[in-house]
């Protein structure tokens, strides 16, 4: 169903800065297995290599210089996202979850942040409620406490309420946050 829509980025990212169209990158998932995660590609090609091991503020600066013309529209509407079903349907990733982040970057964030290891009991999501909830410059520790409330506070509601929050937010609504179940 999608086949049309993947057709069209793909030839756009061709035409605009070559190839690869897709982006696989390496991410720690559930139980700490690793696996690739799959994406369009939004930067330069190589760009990775260049980013290296910058996170927050001067990861989101530096990217800025690398992202491409198509690029920046894929990440407007989030169809940059797209491939990840792929990794959805082979069970390495969730629709809602924690999102998934590089191995290097995790084993930093587990030596600040010692309870950062907990999100890795469920599978890393496309979207969760610290994406529906921040911002990128938004602290590891606070991005934790959200991913920590969806782990622990899971239901149908709060998975139905991070979708539809995320669903707004792609279109350009800032949404109340999806609360938690209190039934």
């Amino acid at each position: 169903m999608l086949s049309p829509l993947l057709a069209l980025v793909a030839a756009a990212i061709a035409l605009d800065s070559g190839r690869p169209v897709l982006y696989r990158g390496a991410r720690v998932g559930r139980a700490g297995r690793l696996f690739w995660m799959y994406k369009f590609r939004t930067l330069k090609p190589d760009a990775e290599s260049r980013l290296g091991p910058y996170l927050g503020e001067e990861l989101s600066r530096r990217t800025e210089a690398e992202r491409t013309r198509i690029g920046a529209a894929l990440r407007a509407t989030h169809l940059d996202e797209v491939p990840q079903l792929w990794n959805v349907l082979r069970g390495d990733m969730a629709i809602v979850g924690p999102r998934p982040i590089r191995p290097a970057f995790f084993a930093e964030l587990c030596q600040e942040i010692p309870q950062y290891w907990q999100r890795l009991v469920v599978r890393p999501g496309v979207t969760g409620l610290a994406q529906t909830r921040g911002t990128r410059e938004e602290t590891w520790a606070n991005r934790l406490a959200h991913d920590m409330e969806y782990i622990a506070d899971r239901s149908v509601s709060l998975y139905f309420g991070v979708l539809l929050a995320t669903v707004a937010k792609v279109i350009g609504r800032s949404p109340a946050s999806p609360q938690k179940n209190r039934g």
